[in-house]
């Protein structure tokens, strides 16, 4: 088999499990929202649950994991798009699937040194990465040098 033929066909076998991947993803988007929605309903009409506690942690919780899914699907879509991985969206869903684990941390949690020390160094790392590659990127645009040309001439 040639190269060309056997990196045509890989290219095709990731386009289409790239697809499949993101069917799946959306299902499960779907799905988890409905949920969300149900849950969310119920717990409201529900006096018993507590929303300045763990209700409403949980409920964040819920709701980041969606947000990440998306980001996911996000990731999934530009891939198909452009046929390159985008460095900033992964580092911004990692960034939200970090900040999601400190945000919706168990009580009892903080005692941990290490745990606390752990997640800060990943967000800082993963915040710098991210700013990193954003200078990157303005600083290869390019400059306009000379003015904008008008518009072409109509024909009457």
């Amino acid at each position: 088999m040639q190269d060309n033929g056997f990196l045509r066909g890989v290219h095709g076998f990731e386009r289409q499990l790239a697809k499949l991947l993101a069917i799946i993803l959306a299902a499960v988007i779907v799905v988890a929202s409905l949920q969300l929605v149900l849950f969310l309903g119920a717990d409201l009409l529900d006096l018993r649950v507590n929303w300045t506690g763990e209700g409403l942690i949980g409920l964040l919780d819920q709701i980041l994991v969606i947000l990440i899914a998306l980001e996911v699907l996000q990731n999934l879509t530009a891939y198909l798009r452009e046929h390159v991985v985008q460095i900033e969206l992964v580092l911004i869903t990692a960034l939200t699937a970090l900040s999601r684990k400190v945000i919706v941390m168990p009580p009892g949690s903080q005692k941990d040194g290490s745990l606390l020390i752990g997640l800060a160094v990943g967000v800082l790392s993963l915040a710098v990465a991210y700013w990193l590659v954003r200078q990157s990127h303005i600083m290869r645009m390019p400059s306009r040098r000379e003015p904008a040309k008008g518009f072409p001439e109509q024909d009457p």
